[in-house]
C-alpha cells in the first residue's frame, strides 16, 4: 500500500485546479520521504459553514478515531481499503462527513521479487500533482488542557484500491487517485450519496493510473531520515 510519498512542493502550489478558498498559516515544507505519523497538507470542507469553506489544512498522517484513547492508534491506519470503509468502525463516521483529498508529487512503491524488495518511484508523466482520496477526522486529547490548541488533532488516511495494468506488476495495491471532476462531490460534507461518488472514483482511479511512470530508486529511501531530492531519482 502507499506508505511513502512526496510533496516536492509546497503544497498549496499543487492545489489550484480544487480552488482552495482558506490556506493554513504554516503548511509543511517539500519532503521527498513522507512517512505515516509526518504532517502533511490536506484538502477539506469545513463541515460547520454553510455554504462549506474549502480549506488547505495541515494534518497527522494516520487516521486518529474520535472515540480513541490514544494518538498512537493512527500509526496503522494510513491507508484504507476503500471497499472496506463502509463497514469498518474505525472510518465508517469520517466516510459520511469528513471525506480529504491529499495532493502529492508521487508516491514510493515497493515491488517484491525473488532478489527482494526494489523502490520505485511512481508519478505523473507530466509532472501535474497527483490527488489521493482520504478522510479525516478531529481527536481531543484528554492529557491537555481544555484552553491548549494542541488538544485537538487533526488526522487522515488515504485510500486504497486494487492495482491495475503496470502498477498491478509493482505492488497489488495503489493509492485511490481522485480524478479533480469528483473532487467538489467527494469533498461536500452535505453529498447524500456518497457511496455512489465513491464508486465513481474508483471507476475512474485506472484513467489516472494509465497516465503514470515509474522507475526504480535508491533504496536510501526505507530510512526515513533521508529526505533530499536524489531520492526520487533514476538509478540503475
Amino acid at each position: 500500500m502507499c506508505g511513502r510519498f512526496v510533496v516536492a512542493n509546497v503544497a498549496s502550489e499543487l492545489v489550484g485546479v480544487l480552488r482552495v478558498d482558506v490556506e493554513a498559516d504554516e503548511l509543511p515544507p517539500p519532503s521527498y520521504n513522507i512517512a505515516p505519523t509526518a504532517s502533511v497538507a490536506i484538502v477539506l470542507d469545513s463541515v460547520k459553514t454553510e455554504p462549506p469553506v474549502r480549506r488547505l489544512e495541515v494534518a497527522r498522517w494516520g487516521l486518529v478515531p474520535g472515540w480513541a484513547k490514544d494518538v498512537k492508534i493512527g500509526a496503522r491506519a494510513f491507508n484504507a481499503r476503500s471497499e472496506e470503509i463502509e463497514d469498518k468502525p474505525m472510518f465508517r463516521n469520517a466516510l459520511i462527513k469528513r471525506r480529504a483529498v491529499i495532493p502529492a508529487s508521487g508516491y514510493y512503491e515497493w515491488k517484491t521479487t525473488e532478489a527482494g524488495k526494489t523502490p520505485h518511484y511512481i508519478h505523473p508523466a507530466d509532472g501535474s500533482p497527483l490527488f489521493f482520496a482520504g478522510l479525516y477526522e478531529w481527536w481531543k486529547d484528554p492529557a491537555k488542557a481544555e484552553d491548549d490548541p494542541a488538544r485537538w488533532v487533526l488526522s487522515c488516511t488515504i485510500l486504497t484500491r486494487d492495482s491495475i495494468g503496470r502498477l498491478g506488476s509493482i505492488h497489488d495495491r495503489m493509492p485511490l487517485f481522485m480524478d479533480p471532476d469528483f473532487a467538489d462531490a467527494w469533498l461536500d460534507p452535505t453529498t447524500e450519496n456518497v457511496g455512489d461518488i465513491l464508486d465513481a472514483a474508483i471507476d475512474a482511479a485506472p484513467d489516472v493510473a494509465e497516465t503514470l511512470d515509474d522507475h526504480v530508486v535508491s533504496s536510501a529511501v526505507g530510512n526515513v531520515r533521508n529526505d533530499t531530492p536524489d531520492l526520487i531519482e533514476p538509478v540503475e
